[in-house]
């Protein structure tokens, strides 16, 4: 079972793609069955010319989307950036934020991947993981797979296909905006992620919650 020290950076890069692997095997994506009444959004900006790692967790009831709470944690970043393992990077601070909030989400909703990731353990599946909590990878690029661009149009979609399996989507969340890449990170269906973003969009590209979370994160 996984634990905090999973997610702290083990030394090196081997160590850590070795305890991702090992992590990837204990995603699960299985139907999310109870109620969501919270949903945090999650996303960490680097300032201080990237010395500063800053996690900023926003609540957000659901369906209302209105704001409960907003909090933020920073630390001395712990390496630098590495692609592949950025959860290491971003890990530990994104916990440590989420300890602050008073109530208790239903759902993680990640400005990063989830499955989507060459090692199947983006953010929201290695912190899914680590808390045993339904979570979901919202990205504003592609790190891995193929697909074919969504039509220009509000709500067009296409799958995402890593190695053969259809992980995730691709979606135009405005008209003419860039997609977005969505994937499950655990305990959750893709469909139900793909659901679940949509219906957190509103007047902008990303959805409330990540939206709001990046904009605390920068706000500072």
């Amino acid at each position: 079972m996984a634990n905090y020290n999973d997610i702290i950076w083990p030394g090196s890069v081997a160590k850590a793609k070795e305890i991702q692997q090992q992590l990837a095997k204990q995603v699960v994506i299985s139907s999310f069955q109870g109620d969501i009444k919270y949903i945090a959004g999650i996303d960490v900006a680097f300032p201080n010319s990237g010395k500063t790692t800053r996690a900023a967790v926003v609540l957000l009831e659901y369906p209302s989307l209105r704001l409960v709470e907003q909090v933020v944690h920073e630390s001395p970043t712990v390496i630098p950036y590495i692609p592949g393992v950025l959860s290491f990077r971003e890990g530990e601070v994104v916990l440590k934020a989420l300890e602050k909030l008073v109530k208790r989400p239903d759902l993680l909703m990640f400005d990063g991947q989830g499955v989507a990731h060459p090692l199947g353990l983006g953010i929201a599946s290695h912190v899914g993981v680590v808390l045993n909590m339904p979570t979901i990878g919202i990205a504003k690029s592609c790190l891995i797979g193929d697909y074919n661009e969504p039509e220009q149009f509000k709500g067009a979609t296409t799958d995402l296909v890593v190695r053969g399996q259809h992980c995730g989507y691709v979606v135009r969340s405005r008209t003419n905006v860039k997609a977005l890449f969505i994937s499950p990170g655990h305990l959750i269906t893709k469909e139900q992620a793909l659901s679940l973003a949509l219906e957190c969009i509103t007047k902008f590209r990303l959805p409330e919650p990540t939206r709001l979370a990046d904009k605390l994160s920068k706000s500072l």
